[in-house]
């Protein structure tokens, strides 16, 4: 039975199967379909980081989609990325549209959308959605 990941997709894969620590680092390997456009959703309700102005812890349920072109995102270090966002002051709007700038410029899709529902604050709760379309 041939192999449906090769041994090479995990050259240059750096934070799957080892220790975990908060990094601004996202890691891709190879889609072996570019030529069909299909949709990766990756969803999280663990996200936080902290008002910048008050230090106030903020959570998020984050969805992200996207269409790859030539890579796809290695899970693993999406979590640790968004993880290094714990103790930093962000905006919402600003924390969604960061991310999406990140995933673009590792990835490259075809299009990506990503949904930050924040918990509610104050009475008001915030949703961000920021999409990039090639």
């Amino acid at each position: 039975m041939p192999k449906i990941t090769p041994k090479a997709d995990l050259q240059g894969l750096t934070l799957l199967g080892r220790g975990a620590k908060p990094r601004k680092k996202l890691e891709t390997f190879p889609n072996h379909h570019p030529r069909r456009d299909y949709i990766v959703t990756l969803r999280t309700e663990e996200f936080t980081c902290v008002c910048p102005a008050t230090g106030q812890p903020d959570f998020a349920k984050l969805t992200i989609q996207y269409t790859p072109d030539r890579k796809i995102l290695e899970s693993k270090s999406l979590k640790l990325y968004l993880w290094s966002f714990r103790n930093q002051g962000a905006f919402h709007e600003h924390a969604a549209n960061v991310i999406l700038d990140d995933l673009v410029k590792a990835l490259k899709p075809r299009w990506c959308k990503v949904t930050a529902e924040f918990s509610v604050r104050g009475g008001i709760s915030i949703t961000v959605e920021a999409e990039h379309g090639k």
